[in-house]
């Protein structure tokens, strides 16, 4: 059974967020302890496992996301991934179609090799901020929201990018405060550079103590920077050590999340379901 780990919202290996992908030849899925299993093994920020469903319908894959301790209701990076790995295997090409958690999500490839994948828009809503929010962020929130179901994270701006990046949470106190992650963001320092907006993601309940580049993420900064900046298509660097670039067009309830990736592993996994 093939697995492959792909960098996900980069065009260079060794950068942007890796994922696992297994592509099931199965017209179901395995156990849940197996995937989770499989998931733990594989230990990334999440594995996808999907597998195709039978022609005709309203989706093309069934499409699956774990955490080393959980299944999560929507990821970016991986959907990325898997889409990735479809379309250079030549197994789709074109619009691709996962029915997942969250809805019917697509994928469409570009000729320059990116994609583009179409979610759900996030919900905003302001949210009172947890009592040791900034004690345990070790900076002061200036906006707090909250993302909606899908995603269960809190948004949180700081000052300035600057702040973004000096970040060294409690990540045990942050643990508490969000029902999946905590999101930070604030405006580029550099208006008219490379992104527009910078922001970081801190999971620990799931497992994840900073993702690298988080997709879903996007679905509630691009409405959020959509409307302080008057612009619909923007571009986000989350700013981790591993880097990489999000580009986001808001399309109302909709969000289109485009970005590039490499496959850098492509193995066997030898225990089967």
């Amino acid at each position: 059974m093939r697995i492959r780990i792909v960098d996900a919202f980069t065009d260079r290996p060794f950068a942007g967020n890796p994922a696992g992908v297994l592509l099931l030849d199965s017209a179901g899925f395995p156990d849940d302890t197996w995937l989770q299993q499989v998931a733990a093994e594989v230990n990334l920020a999440e594995t996808a496992f999907a597998h195709p469903l039978p022609p005709g319908g309203t989706a093309d894959w069934a499409l699956r996301w774990f955490t080393p301790l959980t299944e999560v209701d929507m990821c970016g990076h991986a959907t990325l991934a898997t889409a990735h790995v479809l379309h250079t295997t030549g197994m789709a090409s074109g619009e691709v179609r996962f029915a997942a958690r969250c809805g019917i999500l697509t994928a469409t490839a570009h000729r320059d090799g990116t994609l583009t994948l179409d979610f759900p828009t996030a919900p905003l809503t302001p949210a009172t901020a947890p009592a040791r929010l900034a004690e345990v962020l070790g900076a002061e929130p200036v906006t707090v929201l909250d993302t909606g179901a899908h995603i269960g994270d809190l948004l949180v701006e700081l000052a300035d990018e600057a702040a973004v990046r000096a970040l060294a949470p409690d990540l045990p106190g942050l643990a508490a405060c969000s029902r999946r992650g905590v999101i930070v963001t604030a405006a580029a320092e550099e208006p008219a550079g490379d992104y527009d907006f910078v922001s970081r993601g801190f999971f620990p309940r799931v497992g994840i103590d900073e993702d690298p580049v988080t997709g879903s993420a996007h679905t509630a900064l691009a409405p959020f920077w959509s409307a302080r900046l008057g612009r619909d298509e923007l571009t986000g660097l989350q700013c981790s050590a591993r880097s990489g670039l999000v580009r986001t067009s808001l399309r109302g309830d909709r969000t289109l999340l485009t970005g590039a990736a490499v496959t850098v592993i492509d193995g066997e996994l030898l225990t089967a379901p």
